[in-house]
């Protein structure tokens, strides 16, 4: 990363949670989905969170934004359940957005998605937990 701020895997995760609000990229209204648990477990775990879907209203009662850029505040850091060429797209947007936190979920991820984010000196996130595992999702809820 070109900042070297965050080192490790866990000084990377640390920051990320330390960061908010947050927005979940590739929120889904389907509850089976994992766009639809992650955004469920930042709610779970008290955080303030915005689902991104240009499709949907709404997810789970919140209100759905097509976009960073649409969202009423800026956000720190975002979640991203996308397919990979998608990712590519979400890591510049982000940017643009202020983002400087992004967390690319098992799945999410390409290798050009993660040099991107990372030559634009963005805390990434990739190739490891899922933020389902390091906040304690639990289905109910």
């Amino acid at each position: 990363m070109s900042s070297g701020a965050f080192q490790t895997e866990e000084e990377r995760i640390q920051a990320f949670l330390a960061a908010g609000p947050f927005a979940v990229v590739g929120a889904s209204t389907d509850r089976s989905k994992y766009g639809n648990k992650v955004l469920r477990c930042f709610r779970q775990n008290g955080r303030k969170v915005y689902p991104i879907n240009p499709k949907a209203p709404e997810v789970e009662g919140l209100t759905a934004y097509p976009s960073l850029a649409a969202l009423p505040e800026p956000v720190t850091a975002i979640s991203v359940i996308t397919p990979p060429a998608a990712t590519e797209k979400v890591v510049r947007e982000a940017h643009a957005a202020g983002v400087k936190h992004v967390w690319m979920q098992p799945g999410a991820e390409s290798d050009e998605a993660i040099r991107t984010a990372a030559s634009l000196g963005m805390n990434v996130i990739a190739g490891g937990p899922c933020a389902l595992v390091v906040l304690g999702y639990r289905e109910r809820g």
